[in-house]
């Protein structure tokens, strides 16, 4: 068992979502109330612990009030930098993580992350020697070893909201209309959504997009009676079409070539942000509950370096070496894919996306193109303007859902 009077460090790090203050909530409540514990909010990820002065906030139950806790966003800040760099500079990193810790004092660290933030943290608190307990949080989906994280039923809902509001101007005005999602390198948040949100066609990473096999699906949804349909595409797509840059839209593009390829009206909305923000649902609330008091407990049992995770209905752990394997992607057999497709959803080709990515990356650094990929339309159907511009951070170029023509260049966020 552990030392009464022990000081636990917890901080967020990554891209926010919501359900974040409630698992920090959680973590609070059960160590201080339960155990005694004192816990440390850091302030903006790492950061808090190597700026100097050191950024931080203790936290106390009676502070995190209901109001807060159900706020979406981190109220302790994140930082999403990627990786902690190279040589020296990678060493200075480690050793200013180790000081900051030291000076608090910590005994262990809550760090609640995505799987890139997993595999970082993991490797800083080695190099303290600092006890780490992870809580996944993604609206992506894509921690390796859990089914399911915090913050990504929120962002299914907006998804499943967007194409209800959606779906009636659609029918208005017989139009496609193209719902861009986020999901780089996984299409968990597209199909999840698109299903929930009775979406005609769903475009992710895993699968091969073919353009004229899903127009001849539109045509069939158009000549059955219904002059209209809803696509919901992952932004991790654009990665199979030639000369499309990593911040531009995929999904004002593909709304772009349906047009132009079969004359039916296209438009495109890019949700963006506004997946990772707002209150955190209900599943979201009770995810942050049971794990905030997971990693406690895994705490007072001296159980630790050990992510939580949620398999088959139970909140387990995990070592954490086995979370940073990299994204967890859609698997070719999931029952998902099978119920979208028994509802006559178009999903595309079975065939590995990875071959159209690499066909799409080859095209655009050779000459001639290769054939077999897909390929940017160098000029826009019937004189549109071009696509808009993409947000700076490298997330997105977002429009907001009331934008009525593919490069309407509103930003979200």
């Amino acid at each position: 068992m552990i030392n009464p009077t022990k000081t636990v460090g917890v901080l967020t790090s990554g891209g926010d979502c919501a359900g974040l203050n409630a698992v920090i909530g959680a973590v609070t409540r059960h160590a201080v109330d339960s155990y005694g514990w004192r816990v440390l909010g850091i302030t903006d990820g790492t950061l808090g612990l190597t700026a100097v002065p050191r950024q931080y906030c203790e936290l106390r139950p009676e502070r995190l009030s209901a109001p807060l806790l159900h706020s979406g966003g981190s109220f302790l800040g994140s930082i999403s930098h990627g990786e902690p760099g190279s040589g020296q500079q990678l060493v200075d990193r480690k050793e200013a993580f180790a000081d900051g810790a030291r000076k608090l004092g910590l005994d262990a660290l809550v760090a609640i992350g995505g799987d890139g933030s997993m595999r970082i943290l993991h490797e800083l608190c080695s190099h303290a020697r600092l006890p780490m307990i992870g809580i996944p949080k993604t609206i992506d989906n894509d921690v390796p070893e859990t089914e399911s994280a915090v913050g990504f039923a929120s962002a299914v809902q907006v998804v499943s909201d967007a194409l209800d509001r959606l779906q009636p101007t659609a029918a208005s005005h017989h139009r496609v209309i193209v719902v861009e999602t986020m999901g780089r390198s996984s299409g968990h948040i597209a199909l999840h959504g698109g299903l929930c949100g009775g979406a005609d066609a769903i475009l992710v990473p895993e699968l091969r997009m073919d353009v004229e096999s899903l127009i001849a699906h539109i045509r069939r949804v158009f000549s059955s009676g219904r002059r209209h349909a809803l696509i919901v595409v992952a932004e991790g797509v654009r990665a199979q079409v030639a000369g499309l840059g990593p911040y531009e839209s995929v999904g004002t593009w593909l709304a772009q070539e349906l047009e132009k390829r079969s004359g039916i009206e296209a438009r495109c909305t890019s949700l963006g942000y506004l997946q990772r923000g707002g209150s955190p649902c209900a599943e979201d609330r009770r995810l942050a509950a049971i794990f905030g008091l997971r990693a406690v407990e895994l705490l007072a049992n001296g159980n630790t370096n050990r992510m939580v995770c949620w398999t088959k209905g139970a909140v387990l752990d995990v070592p954490l070496k086995a979370v940073i394997t990299g994204p967890r992607k859609l698997e070719k057999n999931s029952p998902l894919l099978a119920a979208a497709r028994g509802l006559g959803i178009w999903l595309g080709d079975d065939a590995d996306a990875a071959v159209a990515s690499q066909a799409a990356a080859e095209s655009s650094t050779c000459s001639p193109p290769n054939a077999g990929s897909l390929k940017k339309s160098t000029k826009n159907p019937a004189g549109k303007p071009p696509a808009p511009p993409t947000d700076a951070d490298g997330s997105h170029a977002r429009q907001h859902p009331g934008s009525r023509t593919p490069s309407s260049p509103t930003r979200v966020g």
